[in-house]
């Protein structure tokens, strides 16, 4: 049977267009305001959202969800959209649930960060294998 059956391709595309922006980042981040955007939904009511700040509770998520997605589409403006997003995750703690109970601010957070120190036109890195020597 055949090691992998998946065309090298498509897989080598997607290598060089996840490496020419800061994927990880992005991805977290995204995930990040998709997973507090959730929590908003949860049946616990662990702060009382009433008048401005149940729309902050909304805003602030949805506009971390879109800034995720501008790191991945987006990439020429990633620190711009890597401060924001750690400004709107800090202020997630305050209007949605905690920052999504800790994880997404925690993803926000770090994806953010990620984004911020991503350097474009760097080499890509290969694995090095090192060979073992016979005892």
């Amino acid at each position: 049977m055949a090691a992998s059956t998946v065309p090298q391709a498509p897989r080598r595309s997607f290598r060089q267009w996840r490496g020419a922006r800061p994927f990880w980042g992005g991805l977290l981040v995204t995930l990040a305001g998709a997973e507090i955007l959730v929590t908003e939904k949860a049946p616990l009511p662990v702060l009382m959202h009433i008048g401005l700040q149940g729309v902050a509770g909304y805003l602030v998520p949805t506009v971390l969800l879109l800034c995720g997605l501008l790191l991945l589409f987006s990439p020429a403006q990633r620190l711009f959209y890597s401060i924001l997003a750690v400004l709107l995750t800090l202020a997630s703690w305050l209007t949605s649930n905690l920052g999504g109970f800790l994880v997404g601010l925690l993803l926000g957070l770090v994806g953010s960060s990620l984004a911020f120190g991503w350097l474009p036109d760097q080499p890509a890195r290969r694995r090095r294998l090192r060979r073992r020597l016979p005892d």
